[in-house]
């Protein structure tokens, strides 16, 4: 591909065209400002690649997602989460004797530090769940100080491992001290999601088996959400381990950033939404009339999406599986008919299918949660739960990329000119 060439006064500058395996090709503007005296202006990052990535690719027209190449159909159907979390940090699919290896090694660390539960008993009892993993997952830091120098890829390693075994236990004991039921140790006897909804459903009263169609459907959620392209969350990690904190402090970053509600409380606010129609007795043919006038501030949420101008891939999976967990339960609710009836209404409606604005992930994920029996506050931590491999990984590429440089994003200045102080008592 040839190079472009940007002429700006008496100056010429050729700037370099990268092209990747798939995709947009990018312009190297590297040199931009120090031969040009110039920097580019875009907001919010969208036409901006912060680097090369190899983990996972989206085609928002196309509504194609990969991880590591591999369709997420496929790994949607056929992988475990730890199996998909194996890809994408190492790069390959791993052999049977990778993968069991590498589950016994999660398996050894599920446990956390038994006064960390002084940690949950601090927060009040309606404290977001986000904000309390995000303070846990920082915590960790504090407890592994042998195994934080991001550019010992052994300590990264044993990290990463500790991470994505401890979170699903932190968010169980959370959730536990919030309802006032007794901790619930890990069963590793059981698979990676058997054992998170054993943590968070069962109590030692009682016997308690994990229903293997929801261990299923929980599994896939978490493989669905495991990765997607720099991403807001993605980023926060990227931008504060470029600065070479430890991956504990890198992760609460991205945790905090998808706590927002334009990103991961997008499935939380769906359940919202289902829930102020109910309280209200809003039909939806009244709810679709409002989203339609553009003077009316009322809009469906988990519906469209930024980047997937067509059906988002993650959402076609999960609406045959939100069909087969609401009829394996028997769930009679409310919120969940409504949800179908919307769904129904999206996908025939005339303004909405011209638009493209399908039910997203977010859409699916959150009624599934919700026949599982999760509370929607919590919908975002499952989300991060999920999201833990992609910010390993992502974390990991970083580090491992020799042009790496701290994140230090320029601004076009607008302030005041330069001007001279007033001396208090003349102003």
């Amino acid at each position: 591909m040839p190079d472009a060439v940007l002429r700006y006064g008496d100056k010429e500058l050729t700037l370099p065209v990268h092209t990747g395996t798939h995709g947009d090709a990018a312009i190297d503007i590297s040199k931009l400002r120090a031969e040009l005296g110039l920097v580019t202006l875009d907001s919010g990052l969208g036409n901006t690649a912060e680097g090369e990535g190899s983990i996972s690719f989206i085609d928002g027209e196309a509504g194609l997602l990969s991880y590591r190449g591999y369709p997420i159909e496929q790994l949607a159907e056929h992988a475990s989460f730890l199996e998909v979390a194996y890809l994408l940090q190492y790069g390959e699919l791993p052999t049977p004797t990778e993968l069991e290896a590498y589950e016994e090694s999660v398996r050894r660390h599920t446990l956390i530090r038994e006064d960390m539960k002084h940690l949950f008993e601090a927060f009040p009892h309606n404290a977001h769940p986000m904000q309390i993993l995000a303070s846990a997952v920082s915590a960790l830091a504090t407890y592994y100080p042998d195994a934080l120098n991001p550019l010992d890829e052994e300590a990264v390693d044993i990290s990463a491992r500790r991470l994505i075994a401890k979170t699903p236990t932190m968010v169980a004991w959370s959730y536990k001290y919030r309802v006032s039921q007794p901790y619930i140790y890990p069963d590793n006897t059981h698979d990676y999601a058997s054992n998170f909804l054993k943590m968070m459903f069962s109590v030692p009263a009682e016997e308690y088996t994990p229903d293997p169609v929801v261990a299923k459907a929980l599994n896939l959620l978490l493989v669905l959400h495991a990765d997607h392209g720099q991403n807001c969350s993605s980023s926060a990690v990227r931008l504060v381990g470029s600065s070479h904190s430890n991956i504990f402090s890198s992760v609460a970053a991205g945790i905090h950033a998808l706590a927002g509600p334009l990103h991961g409380g997008a499935n939380q606010a769906v359940l919202e939404m289902l829930e102020d129609l109910h309280q209200n007795g809003t039909s939806v043919e009244t709810a679709v009339k409002r989203a339609k006038d553009k003077n009316d501030p009322f809009r469906l949420m988990g519906f469209g999406h930024r980047v997937y101008k067509n059906f988002d891939p993650r959402a076609r999976i999960l609406k045959k599986q939100a069909d087969e967990v609401l009829d394996a339960l028997g769930i009679d609710d409310p919120l969940l008919d409504l949800a179908r009836e919307l769904e129904e209404v999206a996908l025939n409606d005339d303004y909405f299918v011209e638009r493209k604005l399908y039910p997203n992930v977010d859409f699916y994920s959150g009624i599934i949660y919700r026949a599982i029996g999760f509370p929607a506050d919590m919908f975002t931590v499952l989300f991060a739960i999920g999201r833990l491999p992609g910010w390993i990984s992502q974390f990991r590429e970083l580090l491992a990329d020799p042009a790496t440089r701290i994140f230090r994003p320029r601004q076009l200045y607008v302030g005041p000119a330069t001007r001279d102080y007033v001396p208090l008592d003349q102003r």
